[in-house]
């Protein structure tokens, strides 16, 4: 789903759609799937729930998992985009030490959960 991109971002290509929730989603097997393959460092327990980190028009914002969405869909609030949606679009995934400091940023911490 996912490919390197840079030093800080893989780069995917997602189907994204309007979504009237208050955060953006994608499919929880997906989520979890992407959380245990870029973000786990394999030592120890970790949590596949947290959030992801995503960019798409110059905006980071995080996304949780929801099992309403379907396989491969980022589902996004409409105050996230300007374009029109649906549409086929490039997605870039913060990688795990700079999606970490994204989300503390914005006040979240990994022991306060999602």
């Amino acid at each position: 789903m996912f490919e390197r991109f840079s030093s800080g971002y893989y780069l995917g290509e997602m189907y994204v759609e309007p979504h009237e929730g208050d955060h953006a989603v994608l499919n929880r097997a997906d989520h979890e799937r992407v959380n245990e393959q870029l973000y786990a460092t394999g030592e120890g327990l970790e949590r596949l729930d947290a959030p992801l980190v995503m960019k798409l028009d110059g905006r980071h914002f995080p996304v949780l998992g929801d099992d309403d969405v379907p396989t491969g869909t980022l589902a996004l609030p409409p105050t996230y985009t300007e374009r029109r949606l649906p549409a086929t679009r490039e997605v870039l995934l913060a990688k795990a030490d700079r999606a970490l400091e994204l989300l503390r940023y914005a006040g979240w911490e990994p022991s306060a959960g999602t």
